[in-house]
């Protein structure tokens, strides 16, 4: 009998799979369709491999076991951040505030006045209030929200530029995370590029000569997730917004992170703000919000009430558009500004703001609780999501140490614990970075520390 043969025979029927207790603990609660559709689709997927030629699964029953997990909700999903990485975007990017989260639930369990006046009964402004704060926050006339910046940069462009051309310098035709490429954006909205330039060096000059009657826009990206430096030259934006009135185009800018306060306090370069770019005279500024700015994911697009009016007219617009807890989220967030709380209130700023000697005591205290294979250590951690890159902020930790087992094994450990902790790997010490644990997470992280420890045979004093 051939290998191939020998798997497929192997493969256990379904009630054998259902006779498995952690498939009945995994599978409590749910329907039999469900239930039987799960154990199938495994075992389909198993038996393709097979005769593809790939030996079986191992751990059939622990595959199906994590699914149906997955499906009831048993895995948290709440994850502590230890990497040092304060955006970190493989983790959900930036944790909401408390109040944040609370709006947000609100609304979405409730019917809200998305776009009813109350006081006249009539159709009224969706997002009314965050275009209030915003305007508040940094002049902008006008606020319009998306799903996220990659939307807001694709519908400005579709909105002001469809069919003619966009002025970018060579320097900032740029790819960020997952592909998402400039050039590509231009190419899918209806504008075609013209760049300009050299890829360290542009000037205001450049960008005129290749003003034509085609051109409809100057586009200016933030070059967020890296750096050229050296032999240099970028206009002023302000410079940039002139020239594009002066010839009856729009200025439009890609800021990237969304950010509302100065950086430079944290110890870090200075960050473009979006108080900035509006004061500099740009017609319409597109940013994240779940960067820098801390909010839930979305896209702001924020400029002159004319420029932003059109892009809000665009058909695109309503395919793009957040709902009512994006913008619930968004208004939270900005409150937290208005009311100057962002550094105590706001996750992200909560992080960046903790000093250096905060910190060390931290984790000074976390070690002088778990005990033995335990050790503080200076890191760096840096912003993360594509914000100042290489720039990095001194940090404390801890150092994981184990007798039983490498750093991958017990960072493994760590990672796929009942309560997930995601750390990073220095020097062959699994370190857990202070500065990106929340401020409430404490207590979770000493326990699955401990739990991490015991696992692998070593052990950490209560």
């Amino acid at each position: 009998m051939s290998d191939r043969q020998s798997w497929l025979r192997g493969l256990p029927p379904v009630h054998a799979l259902l006779a498995d207790e952690r498939v009945r603990d995994s599978a409590i609660g749910l329907t039999d369709g469900v239930i039987t559709s799960v154990l199938r689709r495994h075992l389909a997927t198993e038996r393709a491999a097979i005769l593809g030629g790939s030996p079986p699964n191992e751990d059939l029953v622990g595959a199906v076991a994590a699914e149906l997990d997955l499906i009831n909700g048993k895995r948290t999903a709440r994850v502590i951040n230890g990497s040092g990485v304060v955006i970190q975007t493989n983790l959900g990017r930036a944790p909401v505030s408390a109040a944040t989260a609370s709006a947000m639930a609100s609304v979405a369990a409730s019917y809200i006045a998305l776009e009813t006046d109350l006081a006249s009964g009539k159709r009224g402004g969706r997002g009314r209030e965050v275009e209030v704060l915003m305007r508040a926050l940094t002049g902008a006339e006008r606020t319009l929200v998306v799903n996220n910046n990659a939307a807001a940069v694709m519908l400005v462009l579709a909105a002001l530029a469809i069919d003619r051309q966009v002025v970018v310098s060579r320097g900032e035709a740029v790819e960020i995370g997952g592909g998402f490429r400039i050039p590509d954006v231009l190419r899918q909205s209806g504008a075609h590029l013209v760049e300009v330039g050299t890829t360290n060096r542009t000037y205001v000059r450049d960008y005129e000569a290749a003003i034509t009657d085609e051109t409809a826009a100057i586009l200016r990206v933030h070059a967020s997730n890296f750096a050229v430096l050296g032999f240099t030259a970028r206009p002023e934006l302000s410079d940039l917004a002139e020239l594009s009135h002066r010839r009856g185009i729009a200025c439009i800018e890609d800021v990237g992170s969304g950010c509302l306060l100065e950086t430079e306090t944290f110890g870090l370069d200075h960050e473009p703000t979006l108080a900035e770019s509006i004061a500099a005279g740009v017609d319409v500024v597109c940013a994240s919000g779940d960067k820098l700015l801390g909010g839930p994911q979305a896209g702001l697009i924020i400029g002159s009430a004319e420029v932003v009016g059109r892009v809000a007219r665009h058909p695109l617009a309503r395919a793009l558009r957040a709902d009512k807890t994006c913008l619930a989220g968004i208004a939270e967030t900005l409150r937290h500004y208005a009311r100057g709380e962002a550094e105590s209130e706001i996750p992200v700023w909560w992080s960046m703001s903790r000093t250096p000697k905060w910190l060390e005591q931290r984790a000074r205290g976390w070690a002088s609780k778990l005990g033995r294979g335990v050790e503080v250590v200076a890191t760096e951690s840096v912003v993360g999501g594509g914000s100042l890159p290489g720039k990095t902020q001194p940090s404390f930790g801890i150092a994981l140490h184990s007798a039983s087992c490498g750093a991958a094994q017990l960072a493994a450990i760590l990672r796929t614990g009942s309560q997930p902790v995601v750390p990073r790997i220095i020097n062959d010490s699994v370190v857990i970075d202070a500065r990106t644990v929340l401020a409430e997470q404490d207590a979770q992280l000493l326990e699955a520390v401990r739990s991490a420890l015991a696992g692998v045979g070593d052990s950490a004093s209560a």
